[in-house]
Order: C-alpha cells, then sequence, then structure tokens
C-alpha cells in the first residue's frame, strides 16, 4: 500500500506499534508510546492534557539523550495535533 508517496506495510499499520487508541480525552497513544514513555518516568495517564504530557517528556529530554523517547515525542507532537485538529 502506498500512502503520501510512502510504501506503507499493512502489518505495520495493524502493529501494537501503530494504533494509537485515546487514552485521555484528547490523548492518543500506541501501547509502544506508552511503554517508552513509562520507562523513561513518564506516566501519561496521570496527564491532564496533551500540553502537560509534552512538557514532563520535554524535562525528561533537557535531561537524557534518550533518541528513542525523542522520536516518540514527534510522533506524540504530530499525532495528537491532527488528531486534536481535524474533529
Amino acid at each position: 500500500m502506498i500512502i503520501n508517496d510512502q510504501e506503507i506495510n499493512i502489518e505495520d499499520l495493524q502493529s501494537q506499534k501503530y494504533m494509537h487508541k485515546e487514552i485521555r480525552k484528547g490523548i492518543f497513544l500506541s501501547d509502544y508510546q506508552i511503554e517508552v514513555l513509562l520507562r523513561n518516568g513518564i506516566d501519561p495517564l496521570k496527564c491532564g492534557n496533551i500540553n502537560e504530557l509534552i512538557y514532563l517528556i520535554d524535562e525528561v529530554l533537557l535531561e537524557s539523550e534518550d533518541e528513542e523517547l525523542d522520536i516518540v515525542s514527534r510522533e506524540i507532537t504530530e499525532f495528537n495535533y491532527y488528531s486534536n485538529t481535524n474533529k
């Protein structure tokens, strides 16, 4: 399957790494993203909104060079931006 000129593997779309669900009002995360956040001491279920979650991620990234968390941060920001503006 090709989406936006990128070849997408349908199995990836069904993978837990890419399946986003609304865990709090306006906060959409995949199980993989939750796992990375928890590993870095961030519990997204305790965040009241997406801005609070992004703030906590930024705080951890200031003290850490965790490339995986940096990638997850960008994914969360982009996915939640589009999810929250396209309602």
